[in-house]
Order: C-alpha cells, then sequence, then structure tokens
C-alpha cells in the first residue's frame, strides 16, 4: 500500500513529523467492493494521530501538496493550531490551495529557495435552478473568507485584506521572497547560511583592518631597528681589525 502520509514519532526528541505529500481528501468508498478506504490525509487520521502523540512539545509538518478538500484541511488546520506543541512548517516542494492554508497553522514556516505557494480563491461545483445557485455563491464566499483569515493571522501587519484578495483574484504563485515579504513565510533555508557566510567575511575584514592598524601604531626603537646580529657583529669587528693593522 502506498503511503501518502506519513507519521513518525520521534520519541527520543519528544516531537512528531507530519509529511503531507499529497491531495488533502477525506476517505472513499472501493465502487466494486463498497470498502472504506482510509485517507491518510483527512482530518480524521490527523486528528487520531495527534491524538497519539498529544504530549509532544514539538510538530513538525513537510507539505508537498497542490491542495485538495477545504472541508479537510480546514479541520487539519484548526487541530495543529490547538495543539500546544511549537509547530514548524517545511514548504518541500508546492504548497498550493488548501495547503497553503494548512502551512498558516505554523509558529514557523521555512520555505526552501526553490519551493513555491499558491492561493487562490474557493472553488465549488454547483447544480440547480437561479435560487439554489445564488446559494451556493453565498456559500462559497463564506468558506473563502474562512480561508483568507488563516493567510491574514499568520502575516500580521505585512499582508492586507485588499492585497490579499488581489492575489487570491490573479490565483497566484509566490516564490519563497515573496512569502517572507508577505508574512506567509518566516525563513528561506540556505539563505541564513549564506547571510551568515558574509557576515564571517566582514569579520575577518574587519579583524585584518585592525591587525594592520594596530601594526602601524607601534613605533620600533631605533637601536633596534638597526640592531646587528651576532654574526654581524663578529664580522664586523674582524674588518675593523684589519683595518687597524694595515
Amino acid at each position: 500500500m502506498k503511503t501518502n502520509f506519513l507519521i513518525k514519532q520521534m520519541a527520543e526528541t519528544n516531537s512528531l513529523d507530519l509529511y503531507i505529500y499529497d491531495d488533502v481528501q477525506g476517505d472513499s468508498v472501493n465502487w466494486w467492493t463498497d470498502e472504506v478506504i482510509e485517507s491518510q490525509t483527512s482530518a480524521k487520521y490527523i486528528q487520531s494521530q495527534l491524538e497519539v502523540a498529544k504530549d509532544v512539545k514539538a510538530i513538525n509538518i513537510y507539505i508537498n501538496s497542490y491542495g485538495g478538500s477545504v472541508k479537510e484541511g480546514l479541520g487539519i488546520y484548526n487541530q495543529l493550531k490547538r495543539h500546544t506543541a511549537q509547530k514548524t512548517v517545511y514548504v518541500d516542494g508546492f504548497a498550493c490551495s488548501v495547503a497553503s492554508v494548512i502551512a498558516m497553522a505554523g509558529d514557523k514556516v521555512v520555505m526552501g529557495t526553490n519551493t513555491l505557494m499558491m492561493v487562490h480563491h474557493a472553488s465549488m461545483g454547483a447544480y440547480g435552478n437561479a435560487e439554489e445557485l445564488r446559494r451556493a455563491a453565498n456559500d462559497v464566499e463564506v468558506i473563502d473568507s474562512a480561508s483568507c483569515s488563516s493567510y491574514l493571522a499568520k502575516a500580521g501587519d505585512k499582508l492586507t485584506e485588499d492585497t490579499l484578495k488581489a492575489l487570491l483574484d490573479g490565483q497566484t504563485w509566490l516564490n519563497a521572497e515573496q512569502c517572507l515579504q508577505y508574512g506567509l513565510a518566516d525563513e528561506i533555508t540556505g539563505k541564513e547560511d549564506k547571510t551568515i557566510t558574509e557576515a564571517k567575511q566582514r569579520f575577518n575584514l574587519a579583524m585584518k583592518h585592525e591587525v594592520e592598524q594596530f601594526k602601524k601604531g607601534i613605533e620600533v626603537p631605533e637601536n633596534l631597528i638597526t640592531q646587528k646580529t651576532n654574526a654581524e657583529k663578529l664580522m664586523s669587528a674582524f674588518k675593523n681589525k684589519n683595518l687597524e693593522v694595515k
């Protein structure tokens, strides 16, 4: 059986690792056998895993997903938000649609330099008369508003409602730098290493400059500058003695 959502509890570190590496969806049914196929990306499944690991101090969520069911995604988001552990989200590839909403549950969201988020308005299919279609449109707006609140809660003052609406209208793909700018991410892996390296280089240059300035400030006594080695003294004495004999 292919495992799309792997969960591993690290007893030695008192942490839980969650991998969302497929579409977010609820349970399904095998049409031929009527057998219920348990989804490992459902809110119900996540609830069962969090219940087992309720005492962990840290939860790491790794995401690479195109998204899926808003119902399941919002359920996962709120379960994670309620958990008292420190939650760190790692975007390993894509965090699209409702998968990007799940990412907002992280106390810290970390993206790779080549990873992406995609945000858009909620959508749904509808069938019926004009009144039923109008009701469906109203419903999807309410659902959409729920997702928007997750982005705004994470971003704080880095993202306004108007800017978010423009991003959602455009079904926008955001790179790591843009997510950092809008407050949807907190850190870019690889970027911090470069920053540390540059800081070390600046420190080394500053230290080299200080040493050079220190050397320039040292005044060497004249007698030490002209001081001769023992061999030079002997040669000089011998030379002077020969001159005296002549």
